[in-house]
């Protein structure tokens, strides 16, 4: 069985285009700077002759532990800002270096019998190579990129080699390196590190990792994004079969078939302590799902499921929502995108019963109809009373549902985000949302209604129901037939609260002219009613919370 899109797709490695990136610095510019603050330090001047002198040894011992130091509180710098060409964390790093160096300086050599007391600064635990230039790694170059690995007290614990794509030659510089320090290692990352290999060389690679890691106690493991197909799964089975303190396991977009869902279900011995399960863009279908959902059986602890976007279908859809029932720690659930339909749906709402910790829940795409819609909001209403996000986007979700749906919303006092989008709620519906959102709820920041159907009136009284959210920040209104007047009108709602008119974010598929076909079908049979008598019937509309 060939890896997926192994041959088709990565097969003719393509690098990202080219930009001039200045972080993080070579592995020779960091020795370069090491060897210059030593000269530095054990050089005369006005500090040495007022605080001392320090051997070239003590200036050397200095200047890596400054260097060392410096890099990763750039590293940390550079992080909020990635997007960036890095010159700030190169200007930061030169400060933060030179800075370190005027305190040694100015505290002098410490003389033999301090040097015990003497406490060094934190080093870094992180090894992360993933910020480089995204390409093939050599022999040559992994030497260079891997030397801090073989330094003999280096504390790493956490590594990351994604991004770069290691040949055999460059596996083979890194696996006596990865065996040295297997034995400290927590995390493990190796998220698209074969890119554009033969499927060959890609599985021998992967074998040459997974042999030299094998034994690693790990918290965190990630191999997304390396197409591994059945094939690639057992490539990494001496790494998979030690592995039984594993918190957290990665596998987005790696090609995960019903084949090799039963290998990862085959090889993991033990699920006890995983904490995050992350499925994400697979092509597993249900017997894939119903592998995996034994795995979700095994894993008590389990707090963060995602299985999205990996065309399950409503036997799959079931297997998962009847393994879900034993993950009584769940917090957050995302099974966006698959096909699972209104009896998975049911099925989904039977284990919703035992998340009373649960605080996101993603459901959009699901095809669950106004039936599974109606089955999942009143087992929410029981349940789950922390909600922060509720997504239900894109399910067929019709008026018929609006009750049920209004229910559960008005007892979710700690909502953040609201996604309906992409449903036929129109304007009944709409309001109905509008008035379980109007009381409490003071910490909504977030409603997407867009592709709804909605007019005027909906959207007024969308409007009405958020401006006084102190934190309120988006209104999707996109998509809907509301009149200009209608945008007016919202956009007046918004300025009377002192929200400005960006929440309301880009209107351009707003068609004021619109009308939708039922609407005007059903019109032409038996007439409209208007918009004050629509919101006339509804303003009574009252839930109970008990």
């Amino acid at each position: 069985m060939a890896l997926p899109n192994m041959e088709n797709e990565t097969q003719t490695f393509r690098p990202r285009p080219l930009s001039i990136k200045l972080w993080p610095p070579s592995q020779g510019t960091r020795l370069m700077l090491v060897e210059r603050m030593t000269r530095n330090l054990s050089s005369t001047s006005l500090f040495s002759r007022k605080y001392g002198l320090l051997t070239k040894e003590e200036a050397e011992e200095n200047a890596k532990r400054i260097e060392d130091t410096a890099f990763a509180a750039a590293s940390d710098h550079y992080e909020k800002e990635p997007d960036g060409d890095g010159s700030s964390a190169v200007q930061f790093y030169a400060k933060e270096s030179s800075n370190l160096m005027l305190e040694v300086l100015k505290r002098g050599p410490i003389p033999k019998e301090d040097k015990k007391l003497a406490v060094a600064a934190p080093r870094s635990t992180v090894f992360d190579i993933s910020r480089g230039r995204r390409d093939f790694i050599e022999a040559k170059e992994a030497e260079e990129l891997l030397r801090p690995l073989k330094e003999g007290e280096n504390l790493y614990t956490k590594i990351c080699f994604s991004n770069r794509s290691f040949g055999v030659d460059a596996a083979r510089v890194a696996e006596p390196i990865l065996i040295s320090i297997r034995g400290q290692l927590t995390d493990v990352d190796l998220s698209d590190f074969i890119a554009g290999r033969p499927e060959d060389e890609a599985l021998e690679v992967m074998m040459i990792f997974s042999s030299a890691l094998e034994g690693c106690v790990l918290k965190y493991l990630n191999l997304s994004d390396n197409a591994l197909g059945e094939k690639g799964v057992r490539a990494f089975a001496a790494l998979l079969k030690s592995q039984r303190s594993l918190e957290e396991l990665y596998l987005i977009n790696n090609g995960i078939s019903e084949e090799a869902a039963q290998a990862v279900c085959e090889l993991l011995p033990s699920t006890e302590k995983l904490r995050v399960l992350h499925f994400h863009n697979n092509m597993t279908g249900d017997e894939g799902a119903i592998a995996i959902s034994d795995i979700v059986k095994r894993s008590g602890s389990l707090e963060d499921f995602r299985c999205s976007s990996t065309r399950v279908d409503s036997e799959g859809g079931v297997a998962l929502a009847e393994a879900l029932e034993t993950c009584t720690n769940l917090k957050k659930l995302d099974l966006r995108d698959n096909m699972f339909g209104v009896v998975a749906g049911i099925a989904l709402s039977k284990s919703f019963s035992r998340h009373a910790n649960v605080t996101e829940i993603y459901l959009s795409y699901l095809n669950l109809e106004d039936e599974g819609t109606i089955a999942l909001a009143n087992a929410l209403k029981e349940s789950a009373p922390s909600l922060e996000v509720l997504e239900m986007a894109g399910n067929d979700i019709t008026v018929g549902a609006a009750s049920a749906l209004f229910e559960c919303i008005a007892t979710k006092q700690f909502l953040i985000k609201l996604n309906l989008s992409e449903n036929e709620l129109k304007d009944e519906g709409t309001i109905l949302i509008s008035k379980a959102l109007q009381e409490g709820h003071e910490q909504l920041k977030e409603v997407d209604m867009s592709t709804n159907s909605i007019r005027r009136v909906g959207a007024r009284m969308l409007a009405q129901a958020v401006v006084w959210k102190p934190d309120f920040a988006l209104l999707n209104i996109n998509g809907n037939y509301i009149s200009d007047e209608g945008i007016d009108e919202v956009k007046e709602i918004l300025k009377a609260g002192k929200k400005s008119v960006d929440v309301l974010g880009p209107l351009d598929d707003n068609d004021p002219e619109g009308e939708d076909e039922d609407d005007k079908s059903e019109a032409d049979d038996k007439g409209v009613e208007d918009d004050g008598e629509l919101e006339s019937k509804l303003q009574h509309l009252k839930v109970d919370q008990e």
